[in-house]
């Protein structure tokens, strides 16, 4: 992470520089050259002021061209029109190359700063003195280098306090690829770090919420394993010439085949709940056939939701399997209604009932009645499924009680 705070800081000076550049070299170039033009133009109409006429001796003009670079410290010579030279003070100076007044002031060149000057009767004064160059892009850059260090100075706390930030976030997510799911990142302040580490956060909270699921549907699964393997170890010590033990070891074999298609079924659901929503189902006609399995009828108003016909069908499965198995012998009625843009299902049954204690636990997996030590009978996996993919589909299930006696299982699901 250091070497990411190194990058920032380092493309911060680089377009410190950059600028500083840029701002100097407009200032160079730009709007002032109209200031110098102007200015130079008006100092040659000084300057002729000046000096003699075109008319007068040569003499005259030489002696007012010393007089003039000897105050000014400068070498000086004037050309005629014609390119001659007139008059000259100091080393000797070249006519320029151009024909008519340049577009520019002052120019620095070779170590020298150079002026010409064209004079309103047509002659041109050039006159030259050394100019400390290096001196100048000396002081430039060190003036261009104490402001990078100061503006340095003060950037680098701040590049540091974002890349500690990140860090902290990167210790948090070592922390929990490491196993510890409570680990959670600081959100400081309001910035896209800030939601990075909301985010790892959430994510961080949703997998500790699966593993811990799994963990106790693994747990409790391994204890509801025994009895039916139990069961159907000594059903096959015992089946030799008995159909009866090979019918009972059969139901246990199908029994444990159910129990783990379920704890695959919830962990498929647990690890992806959105998934589930697909294609169109007729609501009535899925659960029509799947009564009819159970020697049930189905009734109400056909009804078409979005889903996966396949976790619904289970559903009902795992409905119609409950009311058997709890309310042995008494009716079961099947009901689909529509329900606020969706569908409502109802599983009835004329059973004893479930306390109201109780009717939420009911949804938990591999819930234990306080009567199951008596009846042997627990909830296992199937209603905790029923619940999953009710949710999975947009809605929920309830366990509410009958009137008149019995249990109704509610569930309603997403159009």
């Amino acid at each position: 992470m250091r070497r990411l705070a190194i990058q920032i800081y380092l493309t911060v000076l680089a377009a410190l520089i950059l600028f500083a550049m840029l701002v100097a070299a407009v200032w160079i170039h730009g709007p002032g050259l109209r200031d110098e033009m102007r200015t130079t133009r008006a100092l040659g109409v000084t300057v002729s002021e000046l000096l003699p006429g075109p008319d007068r001796p040569r003499e005259e003009l030489q002696a007012a061209v010393a007089r003039l670079a000897e105050r000014f410290g400068v070498d000086a010579a004037v050309f005629a029109p014609d390119g001659e030279r007139l008059a000259s003070y100091g080393s000797p100076l070249l006519r320029p190359q151009w024909q008519k007044p340049p577009v520019h002031g002052p120019r620095v060149r070779g170590g020298f700063v150079s002026v010409t000057l064209w004079l309103p009767d047509g002659r041109v004064l050039v006159a030259e003195r050394p100019h400390a160059v290096l001196r100048h892009y000396l002081t430039v850059a060190v003036t261009l280098g104490l402001l990078s260090l100061a503006v340095g100075l003060a950037a680098w706390p701040l590049v540091r306090r974002l890349t500690r930030r990140l860090e902290r976030l990167r210790q948090r997510v070592e922390d929990l690829g490491g196993g510890d799911l409570s680990a959670r990142a600081p959100v400081e302040g309001r910035d896209e770090v800030a939601d990075l580490a909301r985010s790892f956060n959430r994510a961080a909270g949703r997998i500790q919420q699966l593993v811990l699921a799994q963990r106790r549907q693994l747990a409790f699964a391994s204890h509801e394993l025994r009895s039916p393997l139990a069961r159907l170890r000594v059903g096959l010590e015992m089946m030799a010439g008995d159909p009866a033990l090979k019918e009972r070891a059969a139901r246990d074999v199908a029994e444990l085949d159910g129990l783990i298609d379920e704890l695959l079924e919830a962990s498929r659901l647990e690890a992806r709940p959105e998934a589930a929503r697909r294609d169109e189902v007729d609501l009535l006609a899925l659960a029509a056939e799947e009564a009819a399995r159970h020697g049930v009828e189905a009734e109400g108003t056909a009804v078409v939701v979005r889903g996966e016909a396949r976790l619904l069908r289970r559903l009902l499965r795992n409905l119609l399997d409950n009311a058997r198995r709890h309310a042995a012998g008494s009716p079961v009625s099947v009901r689909v209604e529509p329900h606020e843009g969706g569908a409502r299902l109802e599983v009835a049954d004329r059973g004893p009932g479930i306390p109201e204690g109780e009717r939420e636990r009911v949804f938990e997996p591999f819930h234990r009645p306080p009567e199951a030590s008596e009846t042997g009978q627990g909830y296992g996996l199937g209603l905790a499924l029923v619940r999953q993919i009710a949710r999975a589909h947009g809605g929920e299930a309830r366990c509410l009680a009958r009137e008149g006696g019995g249990t109704v299982l509610q569930v309603d699901l997403a159009g």
